[in-house]
C-alpha cells in the first residue's frame, strides 16, 4: 500500500482558522502526505506549513480545464510540489452528449500538455453525474477517459461513482492504470441514484443530504475494500465532503482502517 494521504478539503474549516496548526495536527495523526486545495492564492504560505509539518502534497486541486489563465494554477502547484495536478470539477451540463464530452477531453488534453511542461501531470475528479450520464450504454466517465491522451490520469471519487449508479470496482478496473488516485470515502447510498436537477444549486441541495451523512471507511454503506483491491496502484486519498463528528477523529479513524484492510 502506498502511504494514504488525505484532502485538506475535508479540514477546511480548520485550515481557515489555523493552517499551521492543523497541517501538525494532520502529521500527529500519522499522514505524511496530503492533497491540496484552494492553495493558488496562498500557495508560499502553504508550502512553508507543509514543510514545517513534515507533509508533502503530491496531489493537488485546482480548476484548470476551463481556466482562462492556466498559467497562475501551474506555478502554484509547482510551489506546493504537486507531481498530479486534478481538476476536481465540471458541472452536471457539460456530461449530457458524446459531443459535450469530447469537447472536455479535448480541454483536459490541451491543459495537459501544459500541466507537462510544468513538470507534472494532469488528472479530472469525478462526482456522480459522470457515472449516473449514460452515453450509447456506457458511464460518461469512461467515454471521457477513452478520448484522453495517455499521460493524462483520472483520481475516481469511489462514493460518488456509485452514488451515481456505477459498479465503482468494476469501473476502476475497466480504467485500469489511467486511475493514479481514489478518494477513499464512505457513507450512505441511495437505492437508486436520484435525478439531479439542471442547475447546480439544486445538485448540490440533493448531494448534501447525503455529504452530511458520510462515515470513516468502513463504516458506511460503500464496499471501499473492493475498490482499494481493484486499483492497487492508485494514490488514496481520504476525504469527507462532511462529517457530522469530530473530523479529525473521522480522519484518523479511516487512515487506521486501511492501515488494517489495504496491506
Amino acid at each position: 500500500m502506498q502511504a494514504p494521504s488525505v484532502q485538506l478539503y475535508a479540514v477546511r474549516d480548520a485550515l481557515a482558522a489555523d493552517l499551521e496548526g492543523t497541517l501538525a495536527r494532520i502529521a500527529e495523526i500519522g499522514y505524511d502526505r496530503v492533497e491540496a486545495f484552494a492553495f493558488v492564492e496562498q500557495a508560499a504560505r502553504l508550502r512553508r506549513a507543509l514543510d514545517a509539518a513534515g507533509l508533502v502534497a503530491p496531489s493537488a486541486h485546482a480548476s484548470i480545464i476551463e481556466a482562462a489563465e492556466p498559467e497562475p494554477v501551474l506555478e502554484a502547484a509547482q510551489e506546493v510540489g504537486a507531481e498530479l495536478l486534478i481538476d476536481p470539477y465540471l458541472p452536471p451540463d457539460r456530461w449530457r452528449t458524446a459531443d459535450d464530452v469530447a469537447r472536455l477531453a479535448e480541454r483536459a488534453n490541451t491543459a495537459a500538455a501544459l500541466a507537462a511542461q510544468a513538470g507534472m501531470a494532469l488528472g479530472y475528479h469525478n462526482h456522480s453525474w459522470e457515472t449516473s450520464t449514460l452515453i450509447n450504454g456506457r458511464h460518461a466517465l469512461e467515454v471521457f477517459a477513452d478520448e484522453l491522451e495517455p499521460g493524462v490520469a483520472l483520481e475516481v471519487d469511489t462514493f460518488w461513482a456509485a452514488f451515481g449508479g456505477a459498479d465503482a470496482p468494476a469501473l476502476l478496473r475497466r480504467l485500469g492504470q489511467r486511475v493514479k488516485a481514489i478518494h477513499v470515502k464512505d457513507g450512505l447510498m441511495p437505492t437508486t441514484p436520484p435525478p439531479l436537477p439542471d442547475d447546480v444549486a439544486g445538485v448540490t441541495a440533493v448531494m448534501a443530504q447525503y455529504t452530511a451523512q458520510q462515515q470513516p471507511a468502513g463504516r458506511g454503506e460503500v464496499d471501499v475494500a473492493a475498490s482499494l483491491r481493484a486499483a492497487p496502484q492508485a494514490l488514496r486519498v481520504v476525504e469527507f465532503d462532511d462529517y457530522a463528528g469530530d473530523i479529525f477523529e473521522g480522519i484518523a479513524t479511516s487512515l487506521a482502517w486501511l492501515r488494517e484492510h489495504d496491506a
